[in-house]
């Protein structure tokens, strides 16, 4: 199950103005709130990173203990979604009050979609947008021939590293000339691509383990090589 803030706060970015107004209030370098909801049955207390990234728990009020069945997989009585429904409500108008809206999870994936649309003067469609756990996978195509150069994806990062994580990542995915991709493999956060042909297409996870400057750099490759 993927947790709520992140499904909520996933593709936001976090204004502090916005934030101060609504009444978070500083916690070192952290931002913290602390607010009621289901009649004041329950209080959440969300806590925002620095970096923008966002932890919670969810405290019953009637027994100070934190309703850990909000989480659990298996849980899914009528009182516990109704509670879950009640903190996505809650989540759903911290955000419309605190962030604003942006293209993809990662500052990455943002910063080479500004790239992309200056030097090739396309932005993102989304193809998959009927289907819910696609609707954020942006390709990025040629003008003419409409070929995809670019797919951004929002996936766990074990899909690709082949790990057991279940941290969800941007991936970036392009064409590469198939000569290059022994070497390219060898380089941390690059791998065989994700749902597409390994030996023409690669995957790099968009967290800052490969620089911008690199990755323009595969995004051109891709471009030239999808003409």
């Amino acid at each position: 199950m993927m947790e709520i803030e992140q499904a909520v706060f996933a593709r936001k970015r976090w204004l502090p103005e916005r934030m101060a107004d609504y009444g978070f209030r500083h916690a070192g370098q952290d931002f913290m709130l602390e607010k009621d909801f289901m009649d004041g049955d329950f209080r959440a207390v969300l806590t925002v990173s620095e970096s923008g990234a966002v932890s919670s728990h969810v405290v019953d009020r009637m027994t100070g203990e934190e309703y850990d069945q909000l989480r659990r997989r298996e849980a899914n009585g009528a009182y516990v979604n109704m509670v879950r429904e009640a903190y996505r409500n809650l989540l759903l108008e911290i955000a419309g009050a605190c962030c604003m809206d942006v293209l993809f999870a990662s500052d990455q994936a943002n910063r080479l979609t500004d790239f992309m649309e200056d030097k090739f003067h396309v932005a993102p469609d989304y193809p998959f947008s009927k289907m819910a756990r696609y609707r954020s996978y942006g390709t990025f195509r040629h003008g003419g021939n409409r070929k995809w150069f670019a797919l951004v994806m929002n996936v766990k990062r074990g899909v690709v590293d082949k790990s057991a994580s279940e941290d969800m990542v941007d991936i970036i995915n392009l064409k590469i000339d198939p000569k290059e991709g022994e070497r390219l493999f060898q380089m941390p956060g690059i791998y065989p691509a994700y749902h597409m042909n390994h030996r023409t297409w690669i995957s790099v996870v968009l967290d800052e383990t490969v620089s911008d400057e690199k990755v323009m750099a595969l995004i051109e490759t891709s471009f030239a090589l999808t003409k």
